[in-house]
C-alpha cells in the first residue's frame, strides 16, 4: 500500500516540497525550514512559544500555545506543517477546570485561512485506493510565464 506524509488527524495542514528536484541537501533544506516555520509562526500567532516534542512517532511539535501544536512531519521530500488542537495530558487536566476545547477549535478555525497562506505551496487534491496522495501548486498560474 502506498504512503504520504503523516500528519495528526483534524489538523490544518500546508505542504511544501523539501528539494527543488537538484542535488540540494535535503537535511538543510529541512533545517532552513524549521527555522521560517518557527521565526513566522511566532511572529503571526505571538502566543506561540517554542517547544520541543512529538505526536506519535513522525509529527514533530516545533510551538505550542495554551490551545494548539505546531509542527512538522516529512517523508520523501514532502513536508507537512501542521496546526492542530493540543493533545496531551497537560491540555485535557486544565480542560477539566476551565474548558478549554471550543476556544482552541475556534481559534484554529479563525487562524486556519492565514496559517496556509503563509506555508502552504502545495494543495492536497485526494488520494489513490493505495493511500498514495495527488498534489498541485496553490498557485498554478504564478509559474506561468507572459
Amino acid at each position: 500500500m502506498g504512503r504520504s506524509v503523516s500528519y495528526p488527524a483534524g489538523s490544518v495542514v500546508a505542504f511544501r516540497l523539501l528539494d527543488d528536484g537538484e542535488d540540494a541537501d535535503v537535511d538543510w533544506a529541512y533545517e532552513c525550514l524549521v527555522d521560517e516555520i518557527i521565526d513566522t509562526a511566532k511572529a503571526t500567532f505571538p502566543s506561540f512559544e517554542r517547544f520541543e516534542g512529538w505526536r506519535g512517532r513522525e509529527d514533530c511539535i516545533l510551538l505550542r500555545n495554551a490551545f494548539a501544536d505546531c509542527g512538522i512531519s516529512t517523508y520523501c521530500g514532502l513536508a507537512a506543517i501542521w496546526l492542530a488542537e493540543r493533545d496531551d495530558a497537560r491540555y485535557w487536566e486544565a480542560d477539566l477546570y476551565n474548558p478549554r476545547v471550543p476556544r482552541a477549535r475556534h481559534w484554529l478555525a479563525q487562524v486556519s485561512g492565514r496559517f496556509i497562506d503563509l506555508f502552504g505551496e502545495l494543495r492536497l487534491v485526494g488520494r489513490f485506493s493505495n493511500g498514495e496522495a495527488i498534489f498541485e501548486r496553490s498557485c498554478p498560474d504564478s509559474d506561468v510565464g507572459s
